[in-house]
């Protein structure tokens, strides 16, 4: 590939584009919105001036109800020699484009799933697909030469590709993706009309699951129209386990002791098949997940104590697998949460109070 062209320029098409402009290819970009082009241009990922002739691949980065009409004006006007999108949908994009009776050998569907709270093209970075999965959805009528485009995309951007079925991959995503963005929604809004005290003991929990809930109310709007039987099906089964769990709460407040237990029964199954579900969830590098031991140092909220720390773990030969910073409340100080190998954590902790640290249990 020594030519792309970048339709949408907001986070992932920019990010794209920077990651395929620092590796030598010439890169385009187009965007309804020209300032937004300029700016992405202005960041090094391309050029906002038009290409000479055809390009060997469009990459079209734009809202999910918006691909298919894009990606039918690019091939009637033959831009390029391929082309794919990056829409977090699928199956629906491509019956569009179907519908429109136009040639589909020359294009192939594909989701980055990478992306971040903040959008556009400012937010763009070209290490953002490094290491994620990128689903490609090629059908028996995709052409070997745009099959290969794409998979040399994938690989310019340092992503790993995975192959699915384009109905199979919204299906997914919806549970994978869509649907928890809807719940950590939810849950944020009960913080909403929460009383000042209630907010103050947030802890790192709470910032967990509430994380995602600061994207673009518009955006996800967008995807989610785009979406809506799979994500609906999953919230039905989510639906069905909140009924149940609240009956078992309130059979927690009966007098009845054999309410009680049916309601602790019922708390309990929950659980356990939470704790299943997420055992599934990959560990490092896609193996197995693995169970870390965490060793907890309280460290102050000054310049250099991060780097400190990780250099010390590093003198005791203990390789740190994950790190979470769980930040005191009206405090310069907070825990520093070090996940390691169940054997190393013994060595780790006395190698850090050896070096003045303080290791909370």
């Amino acid at each position: 590939m020594r030519t792309a062209l970048v339709i949408g320029t907001g986070l992932i098409g920019t990010s794209a584009a920077l990651a395929l402009s620092g590796r030598g290819v010439e890169v385009h970009l187009v965007d309804h919105d020209q300032a937004q082009a300029r700016t992405a241009a202005a960041l090094g990922a391309g050029t906002d001036e038009p290409a000479e002739g055809r390009v060997d691949l469009a990459v079209v980065a734009v809202p999910p109800a918006h691909v298919a009409a894009t990606l039918a004006d690019a091939m009637r006007r033959g831009v390029a020699r391929g082309y794919l999108d990056v829409a977090s949908v699928k199956g629906g994009p491509r019956r569009e484009l179907e519908a429109l009776g136009l040639d589909l050998t020359s294009y192939i569907g594909t989701h980055p799933m990478s992306g971040k709270e903040r959008s556009g093209p400012l937010a763009a970075t070209a290490d953002l697909f490094e290491g994620r999965p990128w689903v490609l959805t090629p059908t028996r009528d995709t052409d070997t030469e745009v099959l290969n485009l794409a998979l040399e995309l994938v690989a310019l951007c340092r992503a790993v590709p995975v192959v699915m079925d384009a109905d199979a991959h919204d299906r997914a995503v919806a549970l994978v993706s869509h649907t928890p963005q809807l719940v950590s929604s939810m849950v944020a809004a009960r913080l909403e009309e929460a009383g000042e005290a209630a907010v103050r003991l947030c802890g790192q929990g709470i910032r967990d699951v509430t994380r995602i809930a600061a994207s673009d109310p518009r955006m996800w709007v967008e995807i989610l129209s785009a979406n809506p039987g799979p994500v609906a099906d999953v919230l039905a089964g989510i639906a069905a386990d909140l009924d149940e769990t609240v009956r078992s709460l309130r059979a927690l407040e009966s007098s009845d002791e054999a309410k009680r237990h049916e309601g602790a029964e019922g708390i309990e199954d929950v659980l356990r098949r939470g704790n299943a579900g997420r055992h599934r969830v990959p560990g490092k590098h896609g193996a197995a997940p693995t169970v870390y031991e965490v060793v907890a140092v309280l460290i102050s909220d000054q310049p250099g104590e991060l780097a400190r720390i990780f250099a010390d773990a590093g003198r005791a030969g203990v390789n740190v697998e994950d790190v979470r910073i769980e930040h005191a409340t009206g405090q310069q100080a907070g825990l520093v949460q070090l996940m390691v190998e169940p054997k190393a954590a013994p060595v780790l902790s006395a190698a850090l109070r050896e070096r003045g640290w303080s290791i909370r249990q």
